[in-house]
């Protein structure tokens, strides 16, 4: 499927910064996890939950303070972070974390959240970007577990009635149904806060070239 592996390529220093960190951190889960995909992923989907809390909080602040519409920005930010919540409910009951990942838990969180606030509020761009590739390795990551439970090396079991309930699905969804809802999910997050970035990015673009025309502009009435 095309979507699921789509990639934003860099295309300044801005991605590259985005992209190296976001393969960082790939290689520490990669490293700490190994196989281990449903305590990967209540790891993980806690960290993820944060970006579109805070993301949506400064958006409301700045909304209040400058008096302007969000565009929609915040309740798409809000429902993200929401339905990252949901994945981790998912999977704390196909997975219990054990002592050692409850206490990853709170420190990577708490590191986290100070982390993206303050890439926040340096750069919007950015921290859309790094979520976009967050949501890249997480599209990646989730069809290697499916791909796992497809070929029987993680046993298949019975999708958790939260699950059933959130996404609506089928009363007998198994694991792999769950994966795949999930997957998506994170594929449409993706393709959210890439769009997110972009926009940010002509944004930018634009606001140079009004600042080289009024330089412009400037210097001719010094002639």
């Amino acid at each position: 499927m095309e979507y699921l592996s789509k990639h934003h390529k860099p295309k300044n220093f801005s991605d590259k910064i985005a992209l190296a960190f976001t393969k960082f951190l790939r290689f520490l889960a990669d490293t700490f996890f190994r196989k281990k995909y449903g305590h990967r992923a209540v790891v993980l989907e806690t960290v993820a939950a944060v970006p579109g809390m805070v993301a949506g909080m400064l958006i409301h602040l700045k909304s209040l303070r400058k008096m302007q519409d969000d565009n929609g920005w915040i309740k798409t930010l809000l429902d993200e972070a929401e339905n990252e919540r949901m994945h981790l409910m998912t999977f704390i009951k196909i997975a219990q974390p054990t002592l050692i990942e409850r206490i990853i838990i709170l420190l990577a969180q708490f590191i986290f959240i100070i982390f993206y606030l303050i890439i926040y509020l340096l750069s919007q761009r950015t921290a859309h970007r790094i979520v976009g590739y967050f949501e890249e390795e997480a599209v990646i990551s989730y069809t290697e577990y499916l791909k796992e439970v497809e070929e029987g090396k993680i046993e298949n079991v019975k999708a958790p009635e939260i699950a059933i309930n959130y996404w609506n699905l089928p009363l007998n969804s198994k694991l792999k149904d769950v994966i795949k809802v999930i997957r998506d999910d994170e594929a449409g997050h993706r393709d959210v806060n890439h769009s997110f970035a972009n926009i940010l990015n002509t944004k930018k673009k634009s606001y140079k070239i009004d600042n080289e025309n009024n330089s412009k502009k400037i210097s001719n009435l010094k002639i």
